[in-house]
């Protein structure tokens, strides 16, 4: 067996993706293509016979900051070292930045033993609306007139223009609350394998996300909405469960290195999994 670890194309990243749909991950439908964008060097795949066995996504944000997500050898490649040696190469690639990374339960043990501290915990909530939303007319939707990249640097460790400027484009539906010219809240919802996931949701107070969540899972149309919640937003995830969502499965934030310093009270839901 002679393994190859390199750099994957867009196609190859399409492929990761599918892997991820096929482990319950229910990635976006156009995900493959925004995470490339984010940073074109930063998914590597080890290569057996021509074949993918295993990927990662080790994303630089500048040079302070990276993140780590898609961590995924194929079912029947397991056990033969592929995912230790891409692990290694995305690790190697981040260098010393702080990297930050959003771990199962049943891994995280594993994450400390490299050094990962956890930060806090990340809730998936899942469901379909009660009843639904009424009109906001105080909610618009994102368009290039409207820059929310010094709003998104609230709350996200590092610049990510590459990666927003796919992320907000239409088929995503992206909307915004604006008063007096300034942003109070954006939200980006998009179509999965299954319903729509919601993230990332930033906003100056409850009530904004509250109001923001219910017109993006409204316009989304029907079918089970899904948002990843920090622990820290304890009051929306309530009003989430009002809403008629449950909560499922749990994450764990964790980082080696200085952990971000951000607004984490106007984090509502994380942007993704994979990319942070």
């Amino acid at each position: 067996m002679r393994r190859t670890i390199r750099t994957l194309a867009l196609e190859d990243v399409k492929i990761l993706v599918d892997w991820a749909a096929a482990e319950g991950w229910n990635p976006g439908v156009g995900d493959a293509v925004a995470f490339h964008a984010a940073d074109p060097e930063g998914f590597i795949g080890a290569f057996v016979d021509g074949e993918m066995v295993a990927g990662i996504s080790a994303v630089a944000y500048g040079d302070d900051f990276g993140f780590i997500g898609l961590y995924i050898c194929r079912p029947d490649r397991r056990g033969e070292g592929h995912g230790k040696a891409v692990w290694d190469a995305g690790m190697a690639r981040l260098g010393d930045r702080t990297v930050g990374l959003d771990g199962v339960v049943e891994q995280q043990a594993n994450y400390r033993s490299m050094g990962f501290a956890p930060a806090y915990r990340t809730i998936r909530f899942v469901g379909s609306l009660n009843d639904p939303a009424e009109v906001d007319s105080g909610i618009r939707a994102i368009g290039p007139e409207l820059d929310v990249l010094d709003y998104d640097s609230r709350f996200f460790p590092a610049p990510r223009r590459s990666f927003l400027e796919h992320w907000l484009r239409p088929p995503h539906m992206a909307l915004a609350i604006v008063r007096e010219g300034a942003i109070e809240g954006y939200g980006v919802a998009r179509r999965c394998r299954d319903g729509c996931k919601i993230g990332p949701l930033f906003a100056n107070s409850l009530d904004a996300a509250s109001r923001l969540f219910a017109a993006l899972a409204n316009a989304s149309g029907p079918g089970n909405v899904h948002l990843d919640v920090p622990e820290t937003s304890g009051q929306f995830a309530a009003r989430l469960t009002s809403a008629g969502l449950q909560p499922g499965f749990e994450t764990a934030r964790m980082y080696r290195g200085k952990a971000p310093q951000r607004t984490q009270s106007g984090v509502f839901a994380i942007t993704t999994l994979e990319l942070g």
